[in-house]
């Protein structure tokens, strides 16, 4: 089927799956490196402050090698990589919604008419993406709006929209942002977000301490036997780690979406409603950017659910997270989603 300026052609979704598997397992990997990388770097740091007399940053990382000085650290950060990953696989759904007031709809629980509609929504959205289970429906109290997909298999997946997205949408643009957030579902991309981000933000606050540690609380030892080149390793990692995790990020990220906008399309069989719902999410976005921006900020944890959002407000100036982070956008620009979708910018 052809729409202006998009053509909806077969897509093998069983081979997306397994690329989205595949990508699944190398960030975990290069997250769990990095954590292995960052308690090595705190063993050899705790070494030249405890071992007297002092040892040279080499020969401690070949005794941290054959174990005559015990990697505790080393050890340590391994363990906060894999709780990390066993408690978001766990709680996913409680840690995405932190910070947040929000509900959960069911068919019970539908305080009113828009309420019952959002929930017959994702309903239809799951059978004609053929899901087995109901993803959980949850609604963020929240006057911007947005709306994101999480969790760790069909079983375990859910949806959350803001009251905002939800009262501001017609029903075929409402319908349109569901089929969007299922097709992350759909494709299992969804537990990509979640993981990496929770991951990066464990990960730099630890090399934060690091950092402040050797910076106020350094000695003469630490300055003989390589102890300056250690320090300058931290103090370079501090700036460089921050831009690996966004690119690792950015690597999941921009694809995801234009997979599920694509998915979008297929689920609905007419691109229209989905290009209105992004061009009214991007203007409202500008309309009430002191307002939205205000919120965002005041919202905590908003830079776990960021990678997740249907849209991202720094593309509209809203910086919702004070970090380094905010010099990128974890979504593809807003032009090349609707170009993507048949809509072209007059010029």
């Amino acid at each position: 089927m052809n729409y202006k300026g998009f053509v909806s052609s077969a897509v093998d979704w069983r081979e997306q799956l397994r690329s989205n598997q595949r990508r699944t397992r190398f960030v975990i990997v290069m997250f769990i490196a990095l954590y292995v990388l960052l308690g090595l770097l705190i063993d050899v740091f705790l070494a030249m402050q405890t071992i007297f007399p002092p040892l040279p940053v080499t020969e401690i990382l070949r005794q941290l090698a054959n174990l005559q000085i015990f990697p505790y650290a080393t050890l340590s950060m391994a363990v906060v990589a894999t709780i990390s990953i066993f408690v978001t696989y766990s709680f996913h759904d409680r840690i995405m919604l932190l910070g947040t007031d929000y509900h959960q709809v069911t068919p019970e629980t539908a305080k009113d008419l828009a309420e019952r509609q959002l929930y017959n929504v994702v309903e239809e959205m799951k059978v004609a993406a053929g899901l087995r289970f109901m993803p959980k429906v949850y609604i963020i109290e929240a006057d911007y709006m947005n709306a994101f997909a999480s969790g760790y298999s069909e079983k375990s997946a859910m949806v959350a929209i803001t009251r905002g997205l939800m009262e501001k949408l017609d029903r075929a643009e409402l319908q349109a942002v569901m089929a969007h957030e299922l097709s992350h579902i759909l494709h299992q991309d969804i537990k990509l977000t979640l993981m990496a981000s929770v991951l990066a933000n464990l990960m730099l606050i630890v090399l934060d301490m690091l950092f402040y540690s050797v910076l106020f609380g350094r000695d003469d030892r630490d300055r003989r036997n390589g102890g300056n080149g250690i320090v300058l390793v931290i103090i370079l990692l501090r700036y460089i780690l921050p831009i690996t995790t966004i690119l690792l990020l950015l690597y999941l990220s921009r694809t995801r979406e234009y997979m599920a906008d694509a998915g979008c399309v297929e689920l609905t069989r007419n691109n229209q409603p989905l290009i209105n719902a992004l061009l009214k999410i991007h203007q409202d976005h500008l309309d009430h950017r002191e307002q939205y921006g205000a919120a965002y900020s005041q919202t905590p944890h908003e830079d776990i659910r960021r990678e997740a959002y249907l849209y991202d407000p720094v593309q509209c100036g809203i910086e919702p997270i004070k970090s380094l982070s905010n010099l990128f956008s974890t979504h593809p620009p807003i032009e090349d989603r609707l170009a993507a979708l048949g809509y072209q910018a007059q010029k």
